[in-house]
């Protein structure tokens, strides 16, 4: 019988409160999208006040088609990349034209209603003058032509 040393001990202790970590952070379980910060550049159709608080999307058919056409709008929209695509949850970054600035774009598409929950979010800064609530609408306004 081979007595496990210090160092085996701690790797498999990192190894199984990473494996712990992962399936707590797993979006397979997401119950709805994390709140906008205080700050004004941020919207989210889950947030209960109204500064924050934008319309979900809406679909009729079912939620594998949306989200389909949801992930086809988003490769076809400009300095966009695709950070994570499961069922049920979409992570999008959104990249601005001239200095750069980094958004975070979320869909949340639970199995039980015909929505789309949206949360856009500045990565830096604290102002976004309205850009993220233009972006959701902008989204939204392809997402209903593509119907």
């Amino acid at each position: 019988m081979k007595i496990m040393t210090l160092k085996d001990t701690l790797s498999l202790i990192c190894v199984l409160f990473g494996a712990t970590h992962v399936a707590a952070g797993s979006t397979a379980n997401l119950a709805k999208l994390p709140p906008c910060p205080s700050s004004p550049n941020c919207v989210s159709s889950l947030s209960q006040d109204k500064a924050h608080y934008i319309e979900p999307l809406r679909y009729t058919g079912s939620r594998a088609d949306a989200r389909q056409k949801l992930i086809d709008i988003l490769q076809k929209t400009g300095r966009t990349q695709l950070i994570k695509t499961e069922i049920n949850y979409i992570k999008v970054e959104f990249r601005s034209l001239v200095f750069r600035f980094v958004d975070d774009v979320e869909f949340y598409l639970p199995a039980d209603d015909s929505i789309i929950h949206v949360k856009s979010a500045s990565r830096s800064g604290y102002y976004d003058f309205g850009a993220n609530r233009r972006r959701v609408e902008r989204l939204r306004a392809a997402f209903k032509q593509a119907a």
